[in-house]
């Protein structure tokens, strides 16, 4: 099932290292079948906050986007963005095509103590 890494880093100025990291990123995660599906692209807030940027990595599966995440060339070039940009980042997987959210507002009705 497909797995998504996604980012929402803060605004950082602009430095050397960020560069060099972005430029690098691709070529980790190519190896472990990512891509990009959202990067350096604008967002519009709906409700809430969202400050920063939104990045988003599509990997074959959970696996795949451990393995990239692991992996001795992301893990030296991991600095580069540490250093400079706070944010968060979570690992997730997708749903299998035809999913229907029923089932899910099903079993939480059935949790539920007014069932």
């Amino acid at each position: 099932m497909t797995a998504y890494v996604i980012a929402r880093l803060r605004e950082a100025a602009p430095h050397p290292e960020i560069a060099e990291y972005i430029e690098r990123i691709s070529g980790t995660f190519e190896p472990h079948g990512g891509r990009f599906l959202v990067h350096a692209t604008q967002h519009e807030v709906k409700e809430g906050s969202w400050p920063g940027h939104v990045v988003m990595i599509g990997f074959p599966g959970t696996a795949e986007a451990r393995a990239w995440w692991d992996s001795p060339a992301y893990r030296e070039i991991a600095p580069l963005r540490s250093r400079h940009i706070e944010g968060d980042i979570i690992l997730v997987e997708g749903v299998p095509e035809g999913y229907d959210p029923t089932s899910t507002a099903k079993a939480m009705r059935e949790a539920s103590p007014a069932g």
